[in-house]
């Protein structure tokens, strides 16, 4: 749906370098069910970008996220796709990107980290840190990307403050520093205790969540007399933190080593703007970004951009391509022709948008830091460089994860091929699933391979749904893959447990059963030259 509404910065024009100090972009990481979603949409609700919050799992009189717009998301209550949103707050500029949180998406997950310059690690109050969050914070730390710390859903029963933070410290090795601590125990949630001022703030409870939650405050003299005991529980465990390191300390976030920490719930509204003063006034703005080379791209360099994301069927009346783009250095103006570092060629930009689930606003002007959609970019892939002037600048690509799950796909009516051999194409470009191609089965029979199954998922449904292709998935037994390092040993490679297939960069995989068949197989062939896929942050 498009809007008439600008970005912030439409008719604004100014000193890349100052208008980067004025960003903040940051996307929102966590295990599923965390309320990634949930966060976002409080977070643009607290921004005045939408009038009211959607939940995931919809109560009654509450509707839908905005950022979840697949049907498979709304149908599962999960993000399988990243959402962008852009919007002012205090004289800056945020740029919010939300990740799917789902194990089986972590590629485009690893993509979104990849375009931010902080992130926001959601924490279930009741579950602590869970397998996926664990995950994503070892990308964080590999890229060396701070990360905040929201322990959610205080409003429900869960564990006590000071386990939490025990966690993070003991399991992941961050320092954490509270700046608000829970007044009463998770489930019954009274407000606050900021160890800035040393005020309790407290809030008020709006119908279903949707709208904000209004706040007061009171010294901590009259907290002590009005709240009772809630208070003076969360006055002697805020004295332990700080007996315990526990006081803030900006250079030691920024270097990776510690954590502030707030506590709230998304899905009342409550310490999201605390979350969002905190992003303001500590989080990183946008640097000089490393190229290819190593060499750091100046922010008052000629425009340049990197493509993190594609995305189709967005826009159901239009079928459009939309490539999302991370502003690296200088001016980014609609309508200014750019160069595709991949081919040398001129690259168009008229139709540029900043894009929030299928919500669009034409963007004008960008700057370091923002993220903008261009719209049937059809020559831009994930991991692009597009740069204006010379010399050519290119950003380093994307590292594809190793695969774990293969089937091979063909179209139920072979009438619609062309439609078939269009929608793969473009799923692949997009990375919802890597693409192969096998020597004995053919073109019309490509091998999908995924990380996790619930991809193959997300093809099947949108294969009937957005191209009115319906396929069948045929499921391959293959587990573990390699790179065949010499091609004159792809002979070696077929047997009755593994075989070799074909990406379209011209990469030979040798993929496996399980791993006993690839040791058996190098036991009786150790000429063989295998090497590991590139994954994350391994």
């Amino acid at each position: 749906m498009s809007q008439t509404r600008q970005s912030p910065e439409a008719d604004r024009v100014a000193d890349p370098v100052a208008e980067a100090g004025r960003r903040r972009t940051f996307a929102v990481i966590s295990h599923p069910d965390a309320g990634k979603s949930t966060l976002t949409e409080a977070l643009a609700l607290h921004a005045r970008v939408i009038s009211e919050a959607g939940a995931v799992h919809g109560k009654a009189g509450r509707r839908g996220v905005v950022s979840d717009w697949l049907a498979m998301e709304r149908a599962r209550g999960i993000s399988i796709t990243s959402a962008a949103l852009q919007f002012s707050y205090r004289d800056h500029v945020v740029n919010l990107l939300d990740t799917p949180g789902h194990a089986d998406f972590s590629e485009d997950t690893y993509r979104v980290l990849s375009a931010v310059d902080c992130a926001v690690m959601l924490v279930d109050a009741a579950k602590g840190l869970e397998a996926q969050t664990l995950k994503l914070f070892d990308v964080c730390r590999h890229r060396g990307i701070p990360v905040i710390t929201f322990v959610n859903k205080w409003d429900r029963p869960g564990r006590e403050a000071l386990e939490l933070c025990d966690e993070l410290r003991e399991r992941i090795g961050l320092r954490p520093m509270p700046l608000t601590w829970p007044v009463g125990i998770a489930g019954q949630f009274r407000g606050v205790l900021d160890r800035i001022t040393g005020e309790f703030v407290g809030f008020e409870r709006t119908a279903g969540g949707a709208t904000v939650a209004p706040e007061h405050r009171m010294s901590a003299a009259e907290a002590a007399e009005r709240v009772g005991t809630e208070w003076r529980d969360a006055v002697e465990e805020a004295e332990l933190v700080s007996a315990s390191d526990g006081d803030m300390d900006v250079d030691a976030f920024l270097r990776g080593e510690a954590t502030p920490v707030l506590f709230g719930s998304a899905v009342q509204n409550f310490g999201v703007r605390h979350l969002l003063d905190l992003l303001l006034e500590h989080a990183p703005s946008p640097g000089p970004r490393e190229d290819v080379h190593g060499r750091p791209r100046e922010l008052d360099a000629p425009f340049s951009a990197f493509v993190f994301k594609v995305q189709t069927g967005m826009d159901p009346a239009h079928r459009d391509r939309v490539a999302f783009a991370r502003v690296c250095s200088g001016e980014f103006e609609r309508g200014m022709v750019a160069t595709h570092a991949a081919t040398g060629r001129s690259f168009a930009t008229k139709y540029a948008q900043q894009v929030f689930g299928q919500q669009r606003e034409t963007v004008e002007r960008a700057y370091p830091g923002d993220v903008i959609g261009l719209v049937n970019a059809s020559a831009l892939g994930v991991g692009d460089t597009l740069h204006a002037g010379k010399p050519p600048v290119h950003f380093p690509g994307m590292p594809q994860f190793a695969p774990e799950h293969f089937a091979v796909a063909r179209a139920v009516d072979p009438g619609r091929s062309k439609q078939f051999r269009r929608g793969i194409e473009q799923l692949f470009q997009e990375g919802v699933v890597q693409v192969l191609h096998s020597e004995h089965r053919g073109d019309a029979a490509p091998v999908l391979a995924a990380v996790g199954p619930m991809q193959f998922d997300v093809v099947t449904q949108r294969m009937e749904a957005e191209f009115r292709s319906p396929v069948n998935l045929e499921r391959l037994p293959y587990s573990v893959v390699r790179i065949v390092a010499d091609p004159q040993q792809r002979p070696m490679l077929h047997t009755h447990n593994s075989e070799v297939l074909d990406r379209p960069d011209g990469t030979a995989l040798a993929v496996f059963v399980d791993r006993i068949s690839l040791r058996s197989l190098l036991r009786l062939r150790p000429e063989l030259r295998l090497e590991h896929v590139v994954a994350d942050a391994e």
